[in-house]
């Protein structure tokens, strides 16, 4: 999505359209883009400032954090205001802005049962130490032996 100030209407103008899955630049994440980021939004110009009012969808591969699945969820911003501080530049890419607009959205801590097809949201028992049984023929370690307060002094004494 490029913007040429220079033809930009004083009114304003609709842009509409996607930008790819690439855009959200997320090699090095557990999360994964699912689709391309939708965007519709109306731009217009004032004075040192663009601003871009509309909507913004994008859908994401997540890992629930407490059944460790993975699922789907779609973040979708009907009413998202951008504003951009124009520089000398004729040709505005205000992709940037909108990418992180829809990962400020993302969840902290996803959960499967937030996602578009929600799902039991259940740890799997497996990972908890209280459901595991106590036969299983595994030796507790060795308490440690309590240190004897006077053994130093009963040293000492035994030297003489």
């Amino acid at each position: 999505m490029k913007i040429d100030l220079a033809n930009l209407p004083d009114e304003g103008q609709h842009f509409e359209g996607e930008l790819p899955p690439e855009v959200f630049d997320l090699q090095e994440s557990d999360i994964i883009s699912a689709s391309a980021l939708k965007y519709s939004l109306f731009t217009q110009r004032f004075d040192t400032e663009l601003l871009l009012n509309g909507s913004l969808q994008a859908t994401f591969e997540l890992t629930c954090m407490r059944s460790l699945h993975s699922f789907k969820q779609t973040i979708s911003m009907p009413s998202v205001a951008v504003s951009i501080e124009l520089g000398n530049d004729g040709i505005i890419d205000p992709a940037p802005q909108i990418r992180e607009e829809i990962l400020l959205e993302l969840p902290t801590n996803p959960r499967c049962e937030d996602g578009d097809s929600p799902a039991n949201c259940e740890i799997d028992p497996k990972y908890l130490a209280v459901d595991k049984p106590t036969d299983d023929g595994v030796e507790p370690a060795p308490a440690p032996e309590k240190p004897n307060p006077w053994g130093a002094l009963d040293a000492f004494d035994s030297q003489d």
